[in-house]
């Protein structure tokens, strides 16, 4: 996710760089043309090309408006996987305890506690891997014991496992006696939830914006860009590319800023910035579980937070 509020000319420029040096070639080829060769049935009347870049313009905004409205569902759905990591580790500390206080089941119970803990913290890990198409084994190696790691490495659905070792381990402490009915079904709505979050994210990652959307605006902005020096040449004269090269930055702009925002989980700098919420995620859960030894908040990079 882009946190640089400060944007110069240049970078505005190279955001549609190689299209907009494409249009500004052909700007200066259509004047060359109509200048310099004599070739003046080349300009066109600007009347039908203004009322096709209003139309253009609302299609545009319509199709980024849509776009936008996944990035920010993305954006909402990990919010609710911070909140409830959060409040699941909050009911893991305070619900589970060993119901005959011994000292042996007190140390059974409290590593239980930090186990699940440290699973939803793996879980988190895995999940934004698991959206972007990256391996999870680095980050989650320390979090998950041998055995269930190793297992893990066998799955294709990574955080999904997790989820599923979580419920397990927490249906053994209800068979322990760890916890009571009503604490063990706020628990287990909890991972319902996390679940539903993950399931909204797969649901946004694997369903891409409609093909029409993408195919055809990209078209009409491309064709009302090259179209531009046609119609400018005959006022502007030698002045064409300058002219035309900044309307048309307009339309290029609107079409990549759709491009990016609706694709959230792709591993890009217009991306969610999944990775520092995932260190925040696991901050506030180490401390809750009384770890001193954190790693530290993500800071941005370039102007970019991962």
């Amino acid at each position: 996710m882009i946190v640089n509020q400060k944007a110069d000319i240049w970078t505005l420029a190279c955001y549609v760089g190689h299209r907009l040096a494409i249009l500004f070639a052909f700007d200066v080829a259509v004047v060359v043309a109509y200048v310099f060769a004599g070739w003046t049935w080349l300009a066109l009347p600007n009347s039908p090309l203004s009322i096709c870049g209003g139309v253009i313009v609302v299609l545009a905004g319509f199709r980024n408006a849509s776009a936008y409205a996944r990035w920010w569902e993305a954006r909402t759905i990990w919010g609710s996987v911070v909140n409830n990591s959060r409040n699941f580790a909050r009911q893991v500390v305070t619900m589970i305890s060993a119901a005959d206080r011994d000292e042996k089941a007190e140390r059974e119970s409290d590593e239980v506690r930090c186990k699940l803990v440290l699973l939803q913290i793996a879980w988190v890990h895995a999940l934004r891997n698991h959206l972007r198409g990256t391996p999870p084994w680095d980050e989650i190696a320390e979090l998950i014991p041998e055995r269930e790691f190793q297992q893990l490495r066998s799955q294709s659905n990574v955080p999904l496992a997790i989820q599923q070792n979580i419920s397990s381990l927490v249906a053994e402490c209800r068979k322990s006696g760890w916890i009571e009915q009503m604490p063990w079904v706020s628990l287990d709505r909890t991972l319902s939830i996390l679940m539903d979050c993950q399931g909204a994210s797969e649901r946004i990652k694997n369903t891409p914006m409609p093909q029409q959307y993408d195919t055809f605006i990209r078209f009409f902005i491309n064709i009302y860009c090259l179209s531009l020096p046609f119609a400018m040449v005959d006022s502007l004269g030698l002045l064409t590319p300058i002219g035309s090269t900044l309307a048309g930055f307009i339309f290029l702009a609107l079409d990549q800023i759709g491009r990016d925002l609706e694709r959230p989980f792709d591993n890009l700098p217009h991306d969610i910035s999944m990775t520092a919420i995932s260190r925040t995620v696991e901050i506030n859960l180490r401390q809750m579980i009384g770890r001193t030894e954190t790693p530290q908040p993500l800071a941005p990079v370039n102007g970019i937070l991962w």
